[in-house]
């Protein structure tokens, strides 16, 4: 065989493996993303039995600090007094057991191995935890001096804002 027929074989080889490569991330990538739409259809049925407010109709923000970070909860209609209400009232009862170490609706919604949830859990004592309300909804801020609380309620707000979808931002 000639080498410019063994050259052209070799790129034709090597184009083909470009292909299937290709091909394979491409199926692979999809079926990331319809497990990740899975969960996040999941988690918005649970937090329906956890949260009293209408996921349609407000958004939830996590923000973080360099000193922790800032969740809200807002009505997407300011003058929705129904849902500002309910926002309020679920945040208030959140803050109080946050602050005693109780995680456990975060844990009913996103599982008990939810990034940063057993750490603060843990390290409740060691993290500022104020509740504030806002003109449209509420708002809790953590505060917090250990890197590895910050670390963990930063990978907490992370796994809030991919698991909750639609339903959550970074703020």
């Amino acid at each position: 065989m000639k080498l410019e027929d063994r050259r052209v074989q070799a790129l034709i080889a090597a184009l083909t493996l470009v292909v299937v490569a290709a091909t394979a991330y491409v199926l692979i990538d999809q079926g990331e993303q319809r497990a990740l739409a899975a969960r996040q259809a999941d988690i918005a049925a649970r937090s329906r039995q956890v949260m009293p407010f209408d996921l349609e109709r407000t958004t939830h923000r996590f923000a973080k600090s360099a000193t922790g970070g800032l969740q809200t909860v807002t009505s997407d209609d300011p003058a929705d007094a129904e849902q500002v209400k309910l926002i309020r009232e679920h945040l208030t009862a959140e803050a109080a057991g946050f602050a005693k170490g109780d995680y456990g609706d975060p844990a009913s919604i996103h599982g008990g191995e939810m990034p940063g949830l057993r750490e603060l859990e843990a390290g409740h004592g060691r993290v500022d935890i104020r509740y504030a309300d806002l003109p449209a909804g509420a708002q809790i801020t953590y505060t917090t001096t250990e890197a590895s609380l910050l670390k963990a309620l930063h990978a907490w707000f992370d796994a809030q804002v991919t698991d909750h979808g639609q339903h959550a931002e970074h703020g």
